[in-house]
């Protein structure tokens, strides 16, 4: 049976439950349950701290788990990434008082910075030959500064509202660009059967939600330049219909760019399009 740790709360909880219900697996049936078990699917689901997932699983016997690309790497486990999930993307970034004389990476050395990814910083900054006094908070770090504790802060950056709001600045290149992952442990291999059969079900519903497929009929002297339009995710399917002057078009394109190919596609020629929601495969 695979053992799987998922998000018990958090920003990556709710997707994280979403993605693997559309997957079929079972989930909990209140709040209050910690363990799940799905022996149709032969798997069991532990409810866990999204900070200790990454534990879990280098160090545990969980075998795999969805947590952060960011609480991957500040575990300081032997847990590894073994595919993105595509949703909980955030960017971690330094930033520092506004009238502040630290502008670049070389800056921070010997300075005081306040994280709440210690391990994550210091070693990004030791790889690069830079010493800092790395200082703990577990939240709230961009009061460090104004209350005396730390030069500066690493955190993750989305809008930049509330470090401009605290008198912060970001500057140098982001830290990390992070997104909820799936890890395994590294007893797991990369090959095993069920993590081969947990990962197509994921990328299944992954693919679900990027793409939709899209029907459409276009003469036959024009199924070059639509199909140069909707190359698709795959190769589009090509089928001659009754009226022979016409084919048939089937092709996945991106959600996200459905009505730019739609527009493309009427002023090639095509008629008739449909636009269908995929459905995850289920393995």
């Amino acid at each position: 049976m695979l053992r799987i740790a998922v998000p018990n709360k958090g920003m990556l909880s709710e997707p994280a439950w979403n993605m693997l219900a559309e997957a079929g697996y079972r989930l909990r049936s209140n709040s209050r349950q910690l363990v799940v078990e799905d022996p149709d699917n032969d798997i069991e689901l532990f409810y866990l701290r999204p900070l200790d997932i990454a534990v879990y699983v280098g160090r545990g016997t969980i075998d795999v788990g969805i947590t952060g690309r960011d609480l991957l790497l500040n575990s300081g486990t032997e847990a590894v990434e073994h595919m993105p999930l595509g949703f909980g993307a955030s960017t971690f970034r330094f930033a520092a008082p506004a009238e502040s004389p630290i502008n670049r990476l070389e800056d921070i050395d010997g300075k005081r910075v306040a994280s709440s990814y210690d391990k994550l910083v210091d070693d990004y900054l030791k790889v690069r030959g830079i010493h800092a006094d790395i200082i703990h908070l577990d939240g709230a770090v961009e009061s460090s500064v104004q209350l005396g504790v730390a030069d500066l802060i690493a955190d993750v950056v989305s809008t930049g509202t509330t470090l401009r709001n605290a008198g912060l600045r970001v500057f140098a290149d982001p830290i990390l660009h992070s997104e909820a992952i799936l890890i395994r442990s590294p007893r797991v291999t990369e090959n095993d059967e069920r993590l081969t059969i947990l990962g197509r079900r994921i990328q299944g519903v992954l693919t679900a939600q990027r793409y939709v497929l899209m029907d459409y009929d276009i003469p036959v002297s024009k199924v070059a330049a639509a199909v140069e339009v909707t190359p698709g995710f795959e190769s589009p399917t090509i089928s001659p219909l009754h009226d022979k002057q016409w084919a048939a078009v089937r092709v996945m394109v991106p959600r996200e760019k459905v009505n730019q190919l739609m527009d493309r596609l009427y002023e090639v020629g095509a008629r008739g399009i449909i636009v269908t929601a995929l459905q995850a495969s289920r393995i």
